[in-house]
């Protein structure tokens, strides 16, 4: 996807994983604003991971999980002068629960909306996230504006299909993401979610009012935002650029910063944001949709 402008995404299919948008700058180039890994998998195969991407996980009246992984394109529409929109489906094998992603490249900005449809005649239940990694120099360089007065919940970091998240994560018993991941038994997100409260975890250390409006995401943190604004800023001082990051429909943003201990412009010099639906679970009755969306805005032409 391409425009006359200069901006430019790359989807790969049958995934779904957008791995590229590059933005015009100020400057007059452009700049890359996702966060990709590629590495060598078990079979030697290639392994990409970063980007944006969606993990959602649905349950039936009968608690049989389904999520998304395979999509299919149905629709290319717009023109290089103004947008292009890609429109990618991918449903249940009953085709009981139908997800359509549509990707739109504007001149300014990167939307990714999802709209679900529950055609079973019993509800249907889901969590998930558009999972977004932004590229930083470093997070000691990258401030937050725009989230002061949020509650948060700190939680384990996703453990999406495409997710980043450093090797030694687990074995810093030292830092509040590492005491997180022993509380939550080492688990994945969707099936750690529901032990966050255990006894042996206060509620100061769980749950807490954002206080800083010009947050510095230096440290490691994994948070849920609850009642944030729909838009907020991530600036970075290093690369001298920022993006806004919009929502609509969710209600939660989700934020993964690895901390500053890491290699400047290495592997894990991104910044991970989500909107989301974990918190609270969204119920579908029989042939309702859900429609919601992220927006990536470049204000920086």
């Amino acid at each position: 996807m391409g425009l006359d402008n200069g901006s430019t995404a790359t989807l790969m299919l049958p995934s779904g994983l957008i791995t590229s948008y590059k933005a015009p700058m100020w400057h007059g180039s452009t700049v890359e604003l996702l966060h990709t890994s590629v590495s060598e998998g078990d079979d030697g195969e290639a392994v990409i991971q970063g980007g944006v991407s969606l993990a959602l996980n649905y349950e039936d009246d009968n608690e049989v999980p389904w999520s998304p992984s395979t999509w299919v394109l149905r629709d290319i529409r717009g023109n290089s002068k103004d947008s292009i929109k890609v429109e990618l489906i991918s449903s249940d094998a009953d085709n009981m629960v139908e997800t359509r992603h549509i990707v739109t490249l504007g001149e300014d900005i990167l939307t990714s909306e999802i709209s679900v449809t529950n055609s079973n005649s019993s509800p249907l239940q889901w969590t998930g996230s558009i999972i977004s990694h932004l590229i930083v120099s470093s997070p000691e360089a990258t401030y937050a504006l725009g989230l002061e007065g949020s509650n948060f919940h700190n939680v384990p970091p996703f453990l999406s299909n495409f997710g980043i998240i450093p090797s030694d994560l687990d074995e810093e018993n030292d830092s509040e993401i590492g005491q997180l991941w022993k509380q939550m038994g080492l688990k994945g997100f969707f099936s750690g979610l529901g032990q966050r409260n255990k006894k042996n975890a206060s509620e100061e250390e769980m749950e807490g009012e954002e206080d800083d409006g010009y947050k510095q995401l230096n440290e490691q943190m994994s948070r849920i935002y609850t009642c944030a604004p729909r838009f907020f800023t991530l600036i970075d001082r290093g690369r001298r650029n920022s993006v806004v990051v919009g929502r609509d429909g969710f209600d939660e943003v989700y934020m993964y910063s690895p901390g500053s201990s890491h290699e400047i412009y290495g592997e894990y010099s991104f910044i991970c944001v989500g909107q989301s639906t974990m918190l609270k679970p969204i119920m579908l009755g029989p042939g309702e949709v859900w429609r919601g969306s992220q927006h990536l805005h470049n204000p920086n032409m």
